[in-house]
């Protein structure tokens, strides 16, 4: 199984001319950017439905890219590289991506790697995948069946995202249920940061994607049903 459509982010002009037009082969419509911020530059950063990530980049670096691609996209992220070593490994696996290959590696590899990570990420949610917010313990409960113990400010949110049902939550009504002050203006309110924290808490104890996202110009969303129990 393979992608329909992947963005190969390597400054290396002939390896990527080259891996490109092996994957187009395979019928794979790729994009090929030389600079990641190119990429995140490009009206259609976050809608392919495949990643290739070198390390070594100009613009921001390889590990950086696959932790804002990761705030954006579940899609499938394979880092190739020429950079070696066990805290290399950690590092980008931790960022977000799936697979890590080491180069010089051979085009079939990267073509049975990129099929290994879609298959992944193309089996479609269980219904049923519902995630639920523990009022009494004051966890929250994973589709994997993962429990995670949450601080105050977490409930709180929490609760605001399972109250809206899906729908968007405003930074305004997040500030309010947090009991801090809207300054109208003031972008530097601490939210981010908080959301952040949230989102680093349930990332650090389950791979399951964690389905909190900005909405532009409005808030977060919570894409997943929560339940309150």
């Amino acid at each position: 199984m393979q992608p329909k459509t992947l963005a190969l982010i390597d400054d290396d002009a002939d390896y990527s001319e080259f891996l490109t037009q092996f994957l187009q082969e395979q019928g794979i419509a790729v994009s090929r950017f030389d600079d990641s911020n190119a990429l995140l530059a490009a009206s259609e950063a976050f809608s392919y439905d495949f990643y290739l990530v070198d390390l070594m980049l100009p613009g921001v670096n390889g590990v950086e890219l696959i932790k804002i691609l990761r705030r954006r996209t579940d899609a499938g992220v394979v880092v190739v590289s020429g950079r070696l070593g066990p805290e290399v490994f950690r590092e980008v696996i931790t960022a977000g991506a799936d697979m890590y290959l080491v180069k010089p590696v051979q085009f079939e590899q990267v073509a049975l790697a990129i099929a290994a990570v879609q298959r992944r990420v193309a089996k479609p949610s269980p219904a049923d995948a519902v995630w639920k917010l523990d009022r009494v313990s004051g966890e929250l409960l994973v589709p994997d069946g993962t429990r995670i113990q949450l601080s105050e400010a977490d409930r709180q949110l929490l609760e605001c995202f399972a109250q809206a049902g899906g729908e968007p939550v405003t930074r305004e009504a997040l500030l309010n249920r947090l009991g801090r002050e809207v300054v109208e203006g003031d972008a530097d309110d601490g939210l981010s940061a908080t959301i952040y924290r949230l989102r680093r808490r349930i990332e650090r104890a389950t791979p399951t994607l964690v389905p909190l996202q900005s909405k532009s110009r409005v808030g977060y969303v919570f894409r997943a049903p929560l339940q309150l129990i």
